[in-house]
């Protein structure tokens, strides 16, 4: 009988859920500066607040 050797549980997942989570994390800021950045200037995206302004 020959025995498997058992994968260790997580291993290669957990790096590649956390480098994810991490690139997440990064855009989810970089969003909200840019968000934060634009309230400030007063800013609106394209199509936001401009209605029936020809």
């Amino acid at each position: 009988m020959e025995r498997k050797p058992q994968a260790i549980k997580g291993a290669k997942g957990d790096q590649a859920k956390a480098a994810r989570i991490k690139d997440a994390l990064k855009a989810n800021i970089a969003r909200r500066k840019a968000q934060a950045q634009g309230r400030t200037t007063g800013h609106q995206p394209d199509g936001a607040g401009n209605k029936g302004q020809d």
